[in-house]
């Protein structure tokens, strides 16, 4: 799958590193929910209208980004892995 390509056609890419981790560097326009966050603002993350694209540093903490949203009821996101790898 090409994620660079869904999120060019207007996915929600969101990063789910540290705030920390984000700040050193991420993609622009991107949305910076930590992991940790992601229970907690699920609400914002289900409220999109568009294809959620997940990274991270190498892909597993997106992983469990998209387990969890996934069993919220969210049908089209993707674990992208590294955040390197999209730019």
């Amino acid at each position: 799958m090409n994620y660079k390509e869904i999120i060019q056609k207007g996915a929600t890419l969101i990063d789910v590193r540290s705030v920390m981790e984000f700040e050193e560097g991420h993609i622009e326009n991107a949305i910076n929910i930590p992991v940790n966050d992601i229970q907690s603002r699920m609400n914002e993350v289900k409220n999109s209208t568009t294809p959620i694209v997940l990274c991270c540093l190498s892909g597993g903490r997106a992983g469990v980004a998209q387990a969890l949203i996934q069993a919220a009821g969210v049908k089209e996101v993707y674990n992208a892995g590294g955040w390197e790898s999209l730019r």
